[in-house]
């Protein structure tokens, strides 16, 4: 029983090289379950990308090496005194201040997306509330939403600054979800001000079939239809043969969005006989094409930044 991550080694490194050659300024995201690949193994290899490393949580801060500095991009809403000194932490709100006080900050910008951060107008005085707290103010951070190409997260991102007061130039702006282009973009509108920019996605994945996540087939063995058969003692409908795969929600693998089947094998989706449950999915075949044997292994639709495998096998 295992999922496993399979990655072409020479054409993930090239593209990594590659996607990070062309941002001046990248900060390398590594939060969650490591987009796949481990968050503790990615971070090491982010270390040789860039100073900061970008995190989700407080909590992932143990993932980046001492010699980098760990950014948190979800603010705190109580402190923690154990946390390393180095980490920047982010702010949106006097809260958040109170939260991280005597600590590096970025001042969080609300975007279009609605979530945490404060308006343009409040920039300022939530920077001036930090500071009193013995915050140091080291820039601002503005994510726009996914929704949207790189030309209009640029004007949105080139907005929001316009609106902030100008006692904040000096302040570097932390952005995402645009590329290297729009970064310069950005310093071109805004000549003499620093600009980073935040990746994950597009760095770590790139090009899909460099990626393949796949599961073993556990037991195949036939049904007739009467028969009942799962956690949930489902109904069969037609004779066939019920397929074991060796993976399921302690994974993160779940039916797709619109409740279809995240398996194939042989270029057709296998149905579900129900929902996967922990370390096991039944699928159900009830013809004579493209059937599995103990042994094989499925290919699993899952987005890898929602899935955790038992192992990365690098080809």
């Amino acid at each position: 029983m295992t999922l496993v991550l399979t990655v072409t080694r020479s054409a993930w490194e090239s593209h990594v090289a590659t996607a990070a050659s062309r941002v001046s300024g990248l900060v390398p995201v590594v939060k969650g379950n490591g987009y796949g690949f481990g968050r503790d193994w990615l971070a090491q290899r982010a270390a040789d990308l860039g100073a900061h490393i970008a995190v989700g949580t407080v909590d992932e801060v143990t993932s980046v090496p001492e010699d980098r500095v760990p950014i948190v991009l979800t603010p705190m809403v109580e402190p923690r005194p154990h946390l390393r000194s180095d980490t920047i932490l982010t702010v949106g709100s006097p809260l958040h201040v109170a939260a991280s006080a005597g600590r590096p900050v970025l001042v969080k910008v609300r975007s279009s997306m609605n979530r945490y951060g404060c308006a343009p107008s409040e920039v300022a005085e939530l920077a001036a509330t930090a500071r009193r707290a013995g915050c140091s103010v080291v820039g601002l951070s503005i994510h726009p939403p996914l929704a949207g190409n790189t030309a209009e997260h640029v004007h949105e991102i080139a907005d929001i600054v316009r609106a902030t007061d100008d006692s904040l130039n000096d302040l570097p702006v932390w952005v995402s979800h645009i590329d290297g282009n729009g970064l310069d973009e950005l310093r071109h509108l805004f000549d003499g001000r620093e600009w980073f920019l935040r990746l994950g996605t597009s760095l770590w994945h790139g090009d899909k079939s460099m990626l393949r996540l796949e599961a073993d087939v556990i037991d195949v063995h036939p049904v007739r239809r009467g028969d009942r058969a799962g956690y949930r003692l489902v109904p069969i409908e037609h004779d066939g043969l019920l397929v074991d795969i060796g993976c399921g929600t302690a994974h993160g693998v779940t039916p797709l969005d619109d409740g279809r089947s995240p398996f194939h094998f042989g270029r057709r989706r296998l149905a579900l006989l129900e929902p996967p449950h922990m370390h096991t999915s039944m699928a159900i075949i009830t013809d004579d094409l493209a059937r599995p044997n103990v042994g094989d292994r499925v290919d699993v639709q899952r987005p890898l930044i929602t899935t955790t495998v038992d192992r990365v096998d690098w080809v």
